[in-house]
């Protein structure tokens, strides 16, 4: 790999055919995954220079900053980008539930040979 984005110090983020970029948020301190989402180049940007999460809807296809009618905000602490600069990695500190449905993290299901049931 002699990419510079691969191994460089560069940002360059690789955006699909949609100009998105897949987000896993987790909570920064118990790391737990809280949700995933999508960025685009403005979301990206307006999460950087405000320290608080934005994203791109894709249903509404509008940018919007998470909690900005619940309050449950995320205030970002650190964001990584992985080696091919396609998928981030945001820690937050969540000021509420992060799931649309009330729940602390999006992930409150398993699956398992009988289907899913709820995680504690």
């Amino acid at each position: 790999m002699t990419d510079a984005r691969d191994k460089g110090l560069t940002l360059n983020p690789k955006y699909d055919d949609h100009g998105l970029i897949t987000a896993v948020v987790t909570d920064v301190d118990s790391g737990d995954v809280l949700m995933v989402a999508h960025m685009n180049a403005q979301a990206l940007a307006l999460t950087v220079e405000t320290g608080l999460a934005h994203f791109w809807s894709r249903s509404r296809q509008a940018l919007w900053k998470k909690g900005e009618t619940s309050g449950n905000m995320l205030a970002v602490r650190d964001i990584r980008i992985d080696c091919d600069q396609d998928a981030l990695w945001v820690k937050a500190v969540p000021a509420g539930p992060t799931c649309h449905t009330g729940a602390r993290s999006c992930f409150f299901r398993r699956v398992g040979p009988d289907g899913l049931s709820a995680v504690d």
